[in-house]
């Protein structure tokens, strides 16, 4: 019995297409302390210093809107127009979560930047969910 996840998100049957940008990082930007916006700082240098096109919510998505719903239309439409997502996992950030279900339900590669920081459970759970996604799109 194949697995739903072969099923709908195959990669070989997704037809390839430009994408405007190589990696969305989803990540902690409303509450995010200095030691991860460091991280995360450091992480896109990475990345931009071997010429991928990174998009950094907290630098590229207008953060004013008083109720989100912007905030949440320009993240569906960079998450849609990227190759794949790079997540930098806080259990704390509700907006992660929000990006998290966008790009699943865009079939995305979902690549984890700080595993560490994720612990496996027992029982079913947010974290070994996306332990196994990461999983499925490095196979």
């Amino acid at each position: 019995m194949s697995d739903l996840w072969d099923d709908i998100c195959s990669y070989k049957f997704i037809q390839p297409r430009p994408y405007k940008y190589d990696v969305f990082l989803i990540c902690p930007v409303r509450y995010a302390d200095d030691e991860q916006k460091t991280k995360l700082q450091n992480y896109i240098n990475f990345l931009e210093n071997k010429n991928l096109v990174v998009y950094y919510p907290a630098r590229d998505t207008k953060q004013d809107d008083p109720i989100g719903y912007q905030i949440c239309l320009a993240n569906r439409a960079a998450i849609y127009n990227s190759q794949e997502i790079h997540l930098f996992w806080d259990k704390n950030s509700k907006g992660s979560l929000f990006d998290l279900g966008m790009a699943f339900m865009a079939c995305k590669k979902l690549f984890i930047v700080n595993p560490d920081t994720i612990e496996k459970t027992e029982c079913k759970s947010f974290e070994n969910m996306i332990l196994e996604w990461d999983r499925k799109s490095k196979s």
